[in-house]
């Protein structure tokens, strides 16, 4: 039996829909109650106490882990959910990591999740580590202002990054967590090509069949539009990753195709599936 975690989001929903259509027993786990697939088991947990994982880990092989942002804040001790999986007879896990503790090592959130790389590799289980870059389903964060008046308001609209379809991570997972072959392999997933924000608004107003205008934000403007969501310290990280990446972070990786055999997906094919987001 496999265990995902995040299993209502843009990456744990299609990893479960997968293995399930896979033929795996799937236990998904999330903090609220949510419609899973026919035959997964879903479980209501929270990561932050690693023993409500209990009743889902029970009989677990593999564990997909994603950790939630509040799994980074001070006094959160992520490493004990590792513990709990291994106390609990799990042989596998996946972590989802990021590209930041490869291109950008030293801030608070890519050292502490350097560290829990470090404590799955010396736990004495099988792993694997995804490292993905932005996610092509951040422009969801436009989809009401599209929907509003056709207009997408981002900073840096010339400044891309090759971002990767959360589906591209979650295929990437069902490999590592079905294969042995990926036992001990550390990825770095982007997508096929650098894209800029204005060419992602270009992406969606073909998807649409409608135009779709590309209002340049200040990084002041922007900044303060994030701190909505997230700490300030995350904004301008973010911020500086999506207005001065550096050379690594625009590098095309070949780790997806080598996995899947395939051709990481398209932001077009990204934007094209989720158009009804923006109608």
């Amino acid at each position: 039996m496999i265990v995902v975690t995040g299993a209502t989001g843009n990456i744990g929903r299609p990893l479960t829909q997968a293995l399930a259509e896979a033929g795996e027993q799937v236990t998904a786990v999330s903090r609220r109650a949510a419609e899973v697939p026919r035959g997964v088991r879903h479980v209501k947990a929270d990561l932050a106490d690693p023993t409500s994982l209990e009743p889902a880990l029970a009989g677990a092989e593999a564990l997909f882990l994603l950790l939630s942002g509040d799994l980074h804040s001070t006094g959160a001790n992520p490493a004990d959910v590792i513990s709990q999986a291994a106390d609990n007879g799990v042989k596998r896990i996946v972590l989802l990591s990021s590209l930041g503790v490869v291109t950008r090592p030293f801030g608070t959130t890519r050292i502490a999740m350097r560290e829990l790389e470090d404590t799955l590799k010396g736990s004495g289980l099988d792993w694997a580590i995804l490292r993905p870059g932005g996610f092509a389903s951040n422009a969801l964060w436009w989809a009401g202002q599209v929907r509003a008046n056709r207009t997408v308001a981002a900073p840096f609209g010339d400044v891309g990054v090759p971002i990767i379809d959360p589906a591209d991570i979650a295929e990437v997972a069902a490999a590592c967590l079905l294969d042995d072959r990926h036992t001990g392999g550390s990825y770095e997933l982007t997508g096929p090509e650098v894209v800029t924000p204005r060419q992602q608004a270009q992406a969606i107003a073909t998807a649409l069949g409608e135009p779709v205008r590309f209002h340049e934000l200040t990084r002041a403007e922007a900044r303060k539009g994030m701190e909505q969501l997230m700490p300030g310290e995350l904004a301008d990280d973010t911020l500086d990753i999506l207005g001065a990446p550096t050379e690594a972070e625009l590098q095309v990786s070949p780790h997806v195709a080598e996995v899947l055999g395939r051709a990481p997906r398209t932001f077009a094919d990204w934007a094209a599936r989720n158009v009804a987001a923006f109608r």
